[in-house]
């Protein structure tokens, strides 16, 4: 939306489409709800009766205590809200330096999709605690490329850089200074440091929290079973380490939504956990990553193997070919797939992280990696003795030796 290509109501649910499934939509915040009585009080005072409740929340950004976070032109990167802001900002100021505080995938991709629409436009930079951009997502060697295509698209990408204080002028903000003594020229700042989730009402309601978010069991009842909870505003649990975890991405949230669905139709179908798998796109580069990344891996204990893997949107011999890279995590002592990245500059070949997470799921190891075949046309794929997974895996199965 902030980039022009969707429009606001394109992305949230419309209440006539709710209306017409039969749902009394209400428009109002919830101030209390009374788990003994089952009662929910919204702002204009009605009161509304339950049997079950099913709280989903969200997150809200976390804005670090910061000196000139106030300032105008600080903008947070979430929500419709956050959205029309930015669009009205740059559309009345015309700011032409913009900083991006965080290298994480929304920063990354509001910053390729403005220069991408705007070229020539914007000044635009990011700056970035950690050694790589996407630090969540991928691991160094496989980040290195990425900031390197990203600048030579004409962003900036400054890692290893503490932010220090915000300036400004007037209420306004001019400038971003660094703990290195350099300041940066800003006429418009994104604040993107990651999100809290929203547990206000279901501590006020005396429900167990975790250290992510509410506490919620596999069929997603909280400690009061008859209220339910999903999203960003719940605590999950990593499939592979067993451990909470926030697990703050879109999937998870929608699938818990339909799980609760179930368990209020009468199913059990429990929340396997969260692998973290996601993806995004900036410029004509795909990023995806599931699991553990190496370094994620041996922080949580993991002596892994790992494997990368550069390989080829179609046959060689095909004109239009276009590169793509793989990279493998594996447990080394139990040799099952843990984690999975890859960097592609076509669309079709990241779309092979979904494959990557259901072997994960499925437990599948080094050796029963090395049977894996893909479906292969020589437009679509690259030639079967060339199947990156398997390749991949073969190459972890050298290191075991």
């Amino acid at each position: 939306m902030v980039a022009g290509l969707a429009a606001g109501e394109s992305i949230v649910v419309p209440d006539k489409m709710l209306e017409g499934a039969g749902i009394h939509v209400v428009q109002k915040e919830v101030t209390t709800v009374d788990p003994v009585k089952k009662i929910l009080t919204v702002s204009d005072g009605q009161e509304f009766k339950y049997d079950k409740l099913f709280l989903a929340n969200g997150a809200s950004p976390f804005i670090p205590p910061i000196e000139g976070k106030d300032l105008e032109g600080v903008m947070g990167l979430r929500g419709l809200e956050d959205a029309n802001g930015i669009r009205k900002f740059i559309a009345d100021k015309k700011p032409r330096h913009i900083i991006c505080i965080g290298a994480g995938f929304i920063s990354m991709e509001i910053a390729s999709l403005l220069a991408a629409q705007h070229p020539d436009q914007f000044n635009i930079t990011v700056v970035e605690l950690m050694d790589r951009p996407l630090p969540l997502m991928l691991d160094k060697e496989m980040a290195d490329g990425v900031k390197a295509y990203l600048e030579e698209k004409g962003l900036t990408i400054l890692t290893g850089e503490k932010v220090d204080k915000l300036v400004g002028t007037d209420g306004k903000i001019t400038g971003v200074k660094l703990a290195s003594g350099k300041t940066l020229d800003a006429d418009m700042v994104f604040m993107n440091v990651g999100v809290r989730p929203n547990t206000g009402l279901a501590e006020a309601m005396g429900l167990e929290l975790g250290r992510f978010g509410i506490k919620v069991n596999q069929y997603q009842e909280t400690s009061d079973p008859d209220i339910l909870a999903g999203g960003d505003c719940v605590e999950k649990v990593n499939f592979i380490t067993g451990k909470p975890t926030p697990g703050q991405l879109r999937g998870p949230a929608v699938m818990q939504g339909r799980l609760a669905a179930k368990r209020l139709a009468g199913y059990d179908i429990a929340f396997p956990g969260v692998v973290d798998a996601g993806g995004c796109k900036m410029f004509d580069m795909t990023i995806t990553a599931t699991g553990l990344s190496e370094e994620c891996a041996a922080r949580e204990g993991f002596e892994t193997v790992c494997a990368i893997v550069d390989s080829r949107s179609k046959h060689g011999m095909i004109p239009g070919m276009k590169p793509w890279k793989i990279k493998l995590v594996f447990d080394k002592k139990t040799q099952k797939l843990i984690g999975g990245q890859i960097v592609s500059h076509d669309i079709a070949p990241a779309r092979e992280i979904d494959a990557v997470t259901a072997f994960i799921l499925c437990g599948r190891t080094i050796s029963e990696l090395t049977t894996f075949t893909s479906a292969c046309n020589p437009d679509i794929s690259s030639e079967p003795s060339a199947e990156p997974i398997t390749v991949a895996a073969e190459q972890a199965l050298q290191k075991l030796r």
